[in-house]
């Protein structure tokens, strides 16, 4: 039987089934998706010896929701992408104001992963 070769943190976090402290990936683009995800939420300042790794989009929660803030939510996380997951190209960032709250918004990425040979197509949903 071939052994298994874990990748990295699945998201969200959870208990792992098989015995480990956390839930870990086994496949490149769940792993993929799980990075993009922890780049994401990840505030900058936040990781140790890499202070410029993260996003810092919890300083655009009062911000007004127009055109001007959304725009500068986009520009973040496409420099954030860009720098640290270079095997992802994001086709296109959409963020509109949240229906259930006043100071959200949902962001939807719809990337492209690339590797030597194939190519995947997904997106992320998330709300901040």
């Amino acid at each position: 039987m071939a052994e298994i070769k874990y990748i990295n943190i699945n998201y969200p976090f959870k208990n792992s089934p098989k015995g480990f402290f956390l839930d870990l990936t086994s496949d490149e683009n769940t792993a993929i998706k799980a990075d993009l995800m922890h780049l994401i939420l990840t505030r900058k300042g936040q990781r140790l010896y890499n202070p410029d790794f993260g996003t810092d989009l919890l300083r655009y929660i009062f911000e007004p929701e127009d055109g001007l803030t959304l725009s500068k939510i986009k520009e973040e996380i496409d420099a954030a992408v860009n720098k640290y997951l270079p095997k992802l190209k994001v086709n296109e960032i959409t963020v509109e104001p949240s229906e259930l709250n006043d100071h959200a918004a949902v962001v939807r990425f719809d990337y492209t992963i690339t590797d030597d040979v194939f190519t995947t197509t997904d997106f992320v949903i998330i709300n901040i």
